[in-house]
């Protein structure tokens, strides 16, 4: 106990100022920036709106956790909790020689997992300790739910145990090799969807941090908890493509069952007629046009009656309709097909994007959708160079894109997109695939066909690009090691 008269180093939660109180202090910059982005004020709903209900629960504390006075407490540790972080040590030392005793009976706790134990000497009631995820580029997927169980297990446990408070450590440790940005991310998302659909019981959610955490946290919270309608409008462009579902889960392929728009088997007799049929309408959905004329500004072009700066600005405004439609649709079923993601960097250090063609049904889904998610996606890696590696692997008609398609995404794109791809790697080609290749880069686009590579194998692919440093999947290992052998590390080379 605290001497007769002493301060205690407690701290009340709820003395802390919470989120909807805080200023908002780069709203007007914000706001001021992305109004361009925002299609003349066309009202794109967040998938975070304005909720001063929530926001009144939720404060950003830069402090130590074990020293909150509050119903609970999180400590992330390790699978046998005896991991020695800041965090882990801080608590320990707070609570007394009886907790040590109490987590051995607990026996471990798996990742993503949650056990609770009591505060003994800490303010705080209970103390609930989880596991977050060691995280590889190869195994990102894995990590996010992993991270996702974490977060939601403890607000589970809160409700159960029906606490009025529980106050957030960054379950993402720095050696455990999860990127802050990307867990917070993950961590406000599923905190929000929980108190959205379970959470009326739970009256505060405290984010603990220190001072370097601290300005990632205060970046990413107007994205998931805005304090006003001007900064859900502002913080939107903003938002990540993948939101997770309705509990704020990230999608695994694996897991979804897809109802298509137009079910039908692919073995049908007019499977051709239906391919062309549903290509020849890309340029007639509505989001093609929200180009405008292009004929009529081609043919203004020609006739020199529009500047270089016009046509730049043109551009630019159209690219950014698409980029604002992108960040406020729920393009999680286009996420579900694991199609595109982002796994690790090239030898010269560059973000590798990946794009399996085999997971592309065109005929099945919405292409739109998947241009948008495209686009989301690719917006923020884009802005430094970057590669890409497409996997034609066991890719049928179904698969393939329309080069009127592919045209029509390079018009749009942003200069960035074009400009900074050093390099695409084209693996596991088939003889028609390079024919077509060769057309589209050499007459369709211009300045792509010195980038574009044909892999013939993955040990070609990995002298590029280090093996730890790609997730592929299975079915293209399988396919590699029956038709090229098992793979032989090598001496890396350039391509």
């Amino acid at each position: 106990m605290d001497p007769l008269g002493a301060r205690s180093q407690f701290v009340e939660v709820q003395t802390l100022s919470t989120w909807e109180r805080q200023p908002d202090s780069e709203g007007e910059e914000t706001e001021k920036e992305y109004t361009d982005s925002l299609v003349s004020q066309e009202a794109f709903p967040s998938p975070f709106p304005y909720r001063e209900d929530i926001n009144r629960k939720i404060v950003l504390y830069n402090g130590d956790v074990a020293l909150l006075n509050c119903t609970a407490i999180v400590n992330t540790s390790n699978e046998t909790l005896t991991d020695k972080n800041p965090i882990s040590e801080s608590i320990l030392l707070h609570a007394g020689p009886e907790l040590r005793d109490e987590l051995l009976k607990l026996n471990g706790c798996r990742t993503g997992e949650a056990k609770m134990t009591k505060g003994f000497n800490l303010a705080a009631r209970f103390i609930i300790h989880t596991v977050g995820p060691k995280y590889k580029a190869k195994y990102r997927t894995a990590a996010e739910s992993s991270l996702y169980s974490c977060y939601r297990n403890v607000m589970q446990l809160a409700k159960e145990q029906a606490m009025a408070s529980v106050a957030f450590c960054v379950v993402s440790t720095t050696k455990r090799g999860y990127a802050l940005e990307d867990a917070t991310h993950i961590a406000f998302r599923t905190v929000r969807r929980f108190l959205e659909n379970h959470g009326k019981s739970i009256e505060m959610v405290v984010f603990a941090v220190t001072d370097t955490e601290e300005p990632t946290y205060r970046k990413l919270l107007p994205l998931y908890y805005p304090r006003s309608e001007e900064e859900e409008r502002a913080s939107l462009p903003l938002i990540p493509a993948d939101i997770g579902n309705s509990e704020g889960e990230p999608v695994v392929p694996e897991r979804q069952i897809r109802i298509a728009e137009k079910p039908g088997s692919l073995e049908d007799d007019c499977e051709e007629e239906t391919l062309d049929s549903d290509l020849g309408q890309v340029g007639n959905h509505a989001f093609a046009r929200m180009e405008g004329d292009v004929d009529k500004q081609r043919k203004l072009i020609l006739q020199g009656q529009l500047s270089d700066a016009t046509i730049h600005k043109q551009h630019q405004r159209n690219y950014n309709r698409w980029l604002c439609r992108a960040r406020a649709e729920d393009l999680s079923d286009i996420a579900a097909l694991k199609a595109l993601y982002q796994t690790g960097v090239d030898m010269c250090g560059r973000t590798v994007m990946v794009l399996v063609g085999r997971n592309i049904p065109v005929t099945l889904i919405d292409m739109e959708k998947a241009l948008l998610y495209f686009i989301h996606v690719m917006d923020h890696i884009t802005v430094k160079e970057y590669a890409m590696v497409y996997f034609h692997t066991l890719t049928g008609e179904h698969n393939h894109l329309d080069s009127e398609f592919l045209k029509k995404l390079y018009e749009i794109v942003d200069a960035k997109f074009k400009k900074n791809l050093r390099a695409f790697y084209f693996v596991h080609p088939s003889f028609r695939s390079k024919v077509s290749t060769w057309f589209f880069t050499r007459f369709t686009v211009s300045g792509m066909k010195e980038k574009v590579h044909h892999v013939e194998t993955l040990q070609q692919l990995f002298t590029c690009i280090l093996p730890e440093q790609i997730d592929i999947p299975p079915f293209i290992l399988e396919y590699d090691a029956r038709v090229n052998g098992a793979y032989r590390p090598a001496h890396s080379s350039s391509l």
